[in-house]
């Protein structure tokens, strides 16, 4: 599959897996109420992690192509992963006082008891913050993966 193809495919099954996340969780609203709710308070979240995702995806399939060996690249997806996961646990937060990701009340109960209750505190008050912050993060991964692909395609022009 091409990189572009790929990438668009990837970014778009995030998309897809993070709306079907938030309806699986709302059993209270209607599938299309609860992706409306998502999407008007965090669509910048949720097209963010698509595109970097998808981004990542793609500047790793190029590396494919040209033979370079990016030594960044399996911590990248590592470090994307993780990122994607936390930025959706936090911005599934800023979900739940409008009725949606009622699941995600329940591990919001279980949170002080886990992390304390000033940590539980800062956590919810900040979430959209911080889910902005795991974007920022897996926009970071990209450009770090970027930056390795444009050396070592310098590299071995040279060679």
């Amino acid at each position: 599959m091409r990189p572009i193809s790929k990438s668009i495919l990837v970014g778009i099954t995030t998309i897809v897996v993070y709306l079907g996340v938030v309806v699986i969780t709302t059993p209270a609203l209607d599938a299309f109420d609860a992706i409306s709710a998502a999407f008007q308070l965090n669509s910048i979240v949720i097209i963010g992690m698509g595109v970097g995702i998808g981004l990542q995806v793609f500047l790793s399939e190029k590396s494919k192509l040209f033979g370079c060996k990016l030594d960044v690249k399996k911590k990248a997806f590592g470090g994307n992963s993780g990122s994607v996961a936390t930025t959706s646990f936090f911005s599934f937060f800023s979900l739940v006082p409008l009725g949606c990701c009622g699941w995600w009340l329940y591990a919001l109960s279980l949170l002080p008891g886990i992390i304390g209750i000033g940590a539980s505190a800062v956590l919810i008050e900040y979430s959209q913050i911080l889910a902005y912050i795991g974007l920022a993060i897996i926009f970071g991964f990209a450009g770090l993966t970027a930056y390795k692909l444009k050396r070592e395609m310098k590299l071995s022009e040279i060679v």
